[in-house]
């Protein structure tokens, strides 16, 4: 077991057994194989949700749509989840709407775009040789990410756009679970995609492909995964809910403490029972060193994060509508959401700051952070509807996931929108 300090909360016994204490104490909670799993094994297995009142029993799942269906149907109480999976649930967004919640941000950063070493035999080794491989030769692309409304095709589509390759006519995309990238790359199945580590730079070590792009270099510091849940189970379980969020949050600051604490980590989530990974192959971009499999090397300033002092975990609501404002750029939503009325419906700000308060975490008043992305677009929360209908690639009249092609898709965008 690793060694670690207890949250401060000195009368936590107390707590756990009065009128606070979880409603529910052994909860089943899904994970991925990914290393941004890593919060939630670290709470399950070293200690760290018993001084909440809980035993988490973890259960790892084959892809997100199975995740998605045990979380919907109440077998996983919560999960690991796609930021853009939940939304896609609380939207109805070829799916069954359900109404989610997002208890806390478990990470930033740390997924990658891979292409295979055919692409760099062909010349692609940079996004400029890429969109001329698109567009002058006429190649169509095969390229993967893990879930139509994830994170991973708002990234892959978010890159490729910005490069002047339009992401629903130049390439072919399809869904893969992230534990089968490589498999599918070997297999020439496909020509890249992109997933959450260790399986980018697994892909490399197996000879099978390289890094042409870091989330990270899309958006320093992104959102990723989060802590998910139903609504009903926040409503039922309140106290539940708070107890986990505290347990993943211990957690979450022990991996972040230093890198004696990620190198143990690592060990800890690579074996067969968590992600089943070679520990080559997962530890190096975990403490954020980086090699793109095309002779670039590097530390990278905005690695994996999983604390940062509660900076990841805090569930902003420009972070939510950044993935509404997305789906509304891909033609996946016909017409504008309440951006912020949504957003202030599924990022529950009173359970993660309840919990955050009660380990002495900081909590700042803001729900919004400014950030610049890989197009130099800035993006703050404050215009929503004006930030979707101002790319110039996009697909606001194109169809949905459902196969409906809405005819007034950009009718609500502000005039002279591209």
């Amino acid at each position: 077991m690793m060694n670690h300090t207890p949250s401060p909360r000195a009368d936590a016994q107390a707590w756990i057994n009065g009128s606070d204490a979880p409603e529910k104490h052994i909860l089943n909670i899904g994970y991925l194989p990914l290393t941004d799993s890593a919060s939630l094994i670290v709470a399950a297995t070293q200690g760290f949700s018993q001084p909440h009142g809980l035993t988490i029993n973890l259960h790892k799942q084959a892809s997100w749509s199975g995740l998605r269906d045990r979380l919907t149907s109440g077998e996983l109480d919560a999960a690991q989840g796609l930021y853009g999976l939940i939304y896609g649930l609380h939207l109805g967004l070829g799916t069954q709407q359900v109404p989610m919640a997002v208890l806390m941000g478990l990470n930033h950063n740390g997924q990658s775009i891979n292409l295979s070493t055919a692409m760099r035999t062909a010349g692609v080794t940079n996004a400029e040789a890429l969109r001329k491989h698109v567009h002058q030769l006429g190649a169509k692309l095969s390229l993967a990410h893990t879930f139509p409304t994830g994170t991973h095709a708002m990234w892959l589509y978010y890159w490729l756009a910005a490069h002047g390759v339009h992401p629903l006519h130049d390439v072919d995309t399809q869904v893969v679970p992230p534990s089968l990238m490589v498999e599918h790359l070997r297999a020439g199945r496909i020509d890249g995609f992109c997933a959450g580590e260790p399986w980018g730079n697994h892909s490399i070590q197996e000879g099978m492909g390289y890094t042409i792009a870091t989330s990270q270099s899309i958006w320093p510091d992104h959102p990723e995964k989060v802590l998910s849940s139903t609504q009903a189970f926040v409503q039922q379980y309140p106290n539940a809910a708070r107890a986990l969020v505290m347990s993943v949050l211990d957690a979450s600051r022990f991996i972040d403490a230093n890198d004696q604490n990620r190198r143990s980590t690592a060990q800890l989530i690579s074996s067969s029972e968590f992600v089943g990974a070679p520990l080559p192959a997962l530890m190096p971009r975990l403490l954020g060193q980086y090699d793109d499999g095309n002779g670039r090397v590097w530390q990278d300033s905005h690695p994996l994060r999983f604390h940062s002092g509660g900076a990841v975990n805090l569930p902003y609501l420009s972070d939510g509508m950044w993935f509404m404002t997305q789906f509304r750029r891909w033609g996946l939503l016909s017409k504008d959401p309440d951006y912020l009325a949504v957003a202030r419906e599924v990022q529950r700000l009173d359970v993660y700051r309840e919990a955050a308060s009660a380990l002495g975490i900081e909590v700042p008043d803001q729900t919004m952070r400014r950030s610049t992305l890989i197009d130099g677009i800035a993006w703050d929360g404050s215009n929503p509807r004006e930030y979707a209908c101002g790319f110039e690639l996009h697909a606001l009249t194109e169809g949905r996931l459902d196969g409906k092609v809405p005819h007034d898709a950009a009718d609500n965008c502000p005039t002279g929108y591209p």
